[in-house]
């Protein structure tokens, strides 16, 4: 993770990687929960997609929140097809390191996400997230439907005040429809839980959400 690419603009899709049209392999099944990380889920469930920094301490953050029902690391924002992390981090695929979320929207909310999402890194930092550097570390939400990008762009504004009252800096989280969702190699799913002395660089700036 240390290891990164120091590109800081996206390619353009002409430049990007071809990738390949055969999928990551995985193992279904979260290291942590035991619930599959792969469709199909359970009906009553939602998902969600967060792109914040490197995804070993991300997706850590989102597995420990309650009512989360699995999580799973993989790649997503940019062109190449079924990328590997090798890829990703040469900035020439687009795609950012992504967290996705499926939860139970009677135990926990999207707008708790979000606020776990704001609070558990640095969303104005642009291509980069603490001393990790380059695209993939660029800070993202990824919406499945018009209610979930109203409810993003608004906790975008409600936390850019508390920044700005905070002297912080803009917010330059990209907030868009989710595009297709790349499963990262199985070594990267629930990496934390499996190298508990693992490196996490996720910090948040102290600002509460409420």
């Amino acid at each position: 993770m240390i290891f990164s690419s120091k590109k800081h603009t996206l390619p353009d899709p002409s430049e990007a990687l071809p990738g390949r049209h055969i999928a990551m392999p995985i193992t279904n099944k979260h290291f942590v929960t035991g619930n599959p990380i792969a469709p199909p889920f359970p009906a009553n469930l939602q998902q969600a997609l967060f792109g914040l920094g490197c995804f070993w301490g991300a997706e850590r953050k989102f597995w420990q929140h309650p009512g989360v029902f699995t999580t799973a690391v993989g790649y997503s924002g940019g062109y190449t097809p079924n990328p590997t992390y090798d890829e990703v981090c040469t900035g020439l695929t687009g795609h950012n390191e992504v967290v996705k979320v499926i939860f139970d929207p009677a135990l926990t909310t999207y707008g708790e996400l979000l606020q776990l999402f704001w609070t558990s890194h640095n969303p104005t930092q642009s291509m980069q997230q603490g001393n990790d550097t380059g695209t993939q570390y660029r800070s993202g939400i990824y919406t499945y439907s018009q209610e979930q990008l109203d409810e993003a762009l608004e906790s975008k504004k409600h936390y850019q005040q508390l920044l700005t009252l905070a002297d912080f800096n803009q917010i330059t989280t990209e907030i868009m429809p989710a595009g297709v969702f790349y499963y990262a190699e199985d070594y990267h799913q629930q990496y934390l839980a499996k190298e508990p002395m693992g490196y996490c660089g996720l910090g948040g700036l102290g600002v509460a959400f409420d």
